[in-house]
């Protein structure tokens, strides 16, 4: 039996799991999910069917969920972007739609028509995926009738050259615990989307992103950008040899600072030291939190 060690990516309750988990976990019934698409700028992820439980994750606009549960205007389900678990409104999601696209920039407003004197009808976050049926000059029109300025965008497989660079972008966005916008982003939020933009993939929560990201580095190994700082409960990225880039609690938004007067603060702070710092040695496709 599969060791239900961490409900996070794992669609499996006492009542009810995920029909392919049959004969791996104990549950009262199995379900074969069904695939919906976020049709919500974003939309919150918990662990439990309340609206005041704690954000988890955001889900993206034309982001694939797959749901098993739905009751009470929450879906249960699996983000098929980092296999996360929880409870998401039901409202948010509608028909599953196959994106081309994904928003390349911090933000990008959907336009019901080729102009920008129109009145928006929302603006989607970076990593937000869209289906573009065809492209009329500066605009790319979604098969939805949306309009989106086309140099937003970028084809599903075209990735940057610095996912550091991407991260940079976010600086000064205030802090969100479970947050994945430039309207608000967590450590690990930060990572994950500068790395997805990037082609790599990455998990949620910095205690996956510590384990399964890169290569552990020695404790006397020189740094340098794009170098991951682990410490308990959080992840920083290195901008430079001793420059650290991360959404923090402290500051209550995303800052460059000073490695050393990072280390020291989080110490004083009780966030305890550095547990680890890994590198990547080369590009991995892209597939699939923490607050410092």
């Amino acid at each position: 039996m599969l060791e239900l060690s961490d409900a996070r990516r794992l669609p499996a309750r006492p009542d009810l799991a995920a029909a392919h988990l049959q004969g791996q976990v104990a549950a009262q019934r199995f379900v074969v999910g069904a695939r919906r698409s976020v049709v919500a700028a974003c939309a919150p992820l918990r662990r439990s069917p309340d609206e005041q439980a704690a954000l988890e994750t955001e889900a993206l606009y034309g982001e694939t969920v797959v749901v098993y549960e739905e009751r009470d205007g929450f879906a249960w389900g699996q983000l098929e972007r980092d296999d996360y678990v929880g409870y998401l409104p039901a409202a948010a999601l509608g028909a599953p739609v196959a994106a081309t696209h994904r928003v390349a920039v911090l933000r990008t407003h959907a336009y019901p028509a080729p102009s920008i004197k129109l009145p928006p009808r929302m603006a989607i976050s970076m990593g937000a995926c869209v289906a573009i049926a065809r492209v009329a000059g500066d605009f790319a029109l979604a098969a939805d009738g949306a309009c989106y300025w086309a140099r937003h965008l970028a084809p599903l497989d075209a990735f940057e050259p610095d996912f550091v660079a991407i991260a940079e972008r976010f600086v000064e966005t205030p802090y969100l615990w479970g947050g994945r916008t430039s309207e608000g982003i967590d450590c690990s939020g930060l990572a994950q989307t500068a790395l997805r933009a990037a082609g790599i993939a990455a998990p949620r929560d910095s205690d996956m992103q510590a384990r399964e990201l890169g290569a552990p580095l020695a404790d006397d190994a020189p740094l340098r950008r794009g170098d991951l700082a682990f410490w308990k409960g959080h992840i920083g990225i290195m901008a430079d040899a001793d420059t650290l880039l991360h959404a923090n609690g402290w500051h209550m938004r995303v800052v460059k600072e000073r490695l050393a007067e990072a280390v020291s603060r989080i110490a004083a702070n009780g966030g305890g030291d550095v547990m680890s710092v890994r590198r990547f040695q080369a590009p991995s496709p892209a597939r699939g939190r923490g607050s410092g």
